[in-house]
């Protein structure tokens, strides 16, 4: 456990944070890279335990392949398996082996794909045992369940011999994940059109290229929610671009209503504390992972927000719905469900003079609540649960005046 206290007054001069670098065009890189044999330069590599993760398996190439929780890892190498023709267990943590995989080893069976299930039907771990014949150039996905299934397949799409149409069935969520790993393929030359429901891929070869990762969005959100919540000050968060690949770019957006101006100059992007506008609701059907941050600083700036398109919280590293209501009313503010999949964040009115944070074995409760420290004392319950996306996150709480200190385990 850690205690989280703030050494002066919540004004932040102006202080730069280094981001790490993004873990979502990380692990893509690198599944384009095993499938091009390895030829490109890619630079900027996450420093994320999902990200060294994939990193590990690819260069190691064992048996089975152990994901331990990482949802794209998992999802990604299933697919890359299964094209490159291999024989594979696929494994991870016991919370890993309870998020569904069904949707994905659908549509990896329907074009030809060899794979069972080693225990519950729908879930991990699974045998792999290659695709030795594609039987269909045609699959039909639901949309609304994890945009990562969707990735996974266009990734090994190209080096199908009858390329890859597929359907998008229903609500489409997340488009912007989808829409990154197809700007990202077309970045290592491949070619694609996607008109209404329908993404086709030929069968073409990736061309060998460098790359550059950008730094992380989801990651910097954290930095936004943070100034928020402060009385005052200003923030330089380093190596972020206009025009992001990044779907949680849209951080910009909803903290122009919450508190922060946002400028993009000299290689990164500059926040400064302005009057909060007010966030009446927004639509997270698009950028999920922002959702806990922004639920957090709702509050604690008493801002009543109706959120919806949160259905993928729930087969996330936790059911971060669950998480959000549960520590939320911590410090006496509430996410109540008003109608099926409609969320209203109910404000705190009164803080604790302390509260103890459960993470849930989940990085972004402890990121997302950090910023109660404005506020006042906060313990994280775990707080190397962080490793999964953001290692140096509470060396970066340091540079603003923020002690971190060790608590004995109760």
């Amino acid at each position: 456990m850690t205690l989280l206290r703030l050494s002066q007054k919540s004004d932040f001069t102006p202080t730069r944070i280094p981001l790490p670098s993004s873990k979502s065009e990380s692990n893509r890189a690198l599944v384009i890279d095993a499938l091009t044999s390895g030829e490109n330069k890619l630079t900027n590599l996450a420093e994320a335990r999902d990200t060294q993760t994939m990193i590990r398996l690819l260069s190691s190439n064992p048996a089975v392949f152990d994901v331990l929780d990482a949802g794209t890892t998992m999802r990604f190498l299933t697919a890359f398996a299964t094209v490159k023709n291999e024989k594979k267990v696929m494994t991870g943590t016991a919370r890993m082996c309870e998020r569904p995989i069904g949707v994905l080893v659908d549509a990896l069976r329907a074009i030809g794909g060899d794979i069972h299930y080693l225990n519950k039907e729908g879930y991990p771990p699974l045998a792999i045992h290659g695709l030795p014949e594609q039987t269909s150039n045609t699959v039909k996905i639901r949309g609304d369940v994890s945009s990562q299934y969707i990735s996974a397949m266009l990734m090994i799409a190209p080096l199908l011999p009858q390329g890859l149409e597929i359907e998008l069935e229903g609500k489409v969520g997340s488009r912007t994940y989808i829409q990154m790993t197809l700007e990202l393929m077309a970045q290592f030359g491949i070619k694609y059109t996607w008109e209404k429901n329908k993404i086709k891929v030929a069968n073409q070869a990736y061309q060998p290229t460098t790359f550059a990762v950008e730094s992380d969005w989801s990651g910097a959100s954290y930095w936004f929610s943070l100034l928020a919540c402060a009385d005052s000050g200003a923030l330089f968060l380093e190596g972020l671009k206009e025009n992001s690949l990044q779907g949680d770019s849209a951080i910009v957006e909803i903290m122009s209503h919450l508190g922060i101006k946002s400028t993009f100059e000299n290689g990164g992007i500059l926040l400064k504390k302005q009057p909060v506008k007010g966030l009446k609701n927004w639509d997270f059907t698009h950028c999920p992972d922002l959702a806990q941050t922004v639920a957090v600083t709702c509050a604690i700036l008493g801002q009543a927000a109706i959120f919806t398109g949160l259905e993928s919280l729930k087969i996330k590293e936790t059911d971060r719905i669950y998480a959000l209501q549960q520590e939320l009313a911590k410090f006496n503010a509430e996410l109540r469900e008003i109608e099926p999949e409609v969320f209203q964040v109910i404000p705190s009115v009164t803080m604790p003079r302390k509260v103890q944070i459960h993470t849930y074995e989940d990085h972004r409760m402890a990121m997302a609540f950090m910023p109660l420290l404005t506020k006042t004392e906060v313990i994280i319950e775990d707080p190397e649960v962080v490793n999964k996306s953001y290692p140096s996150f509470w060396k970066h709480t340091e540079l603003l005046g923020i002690s971190t200190e060790k608590l004995a385990e109760l």
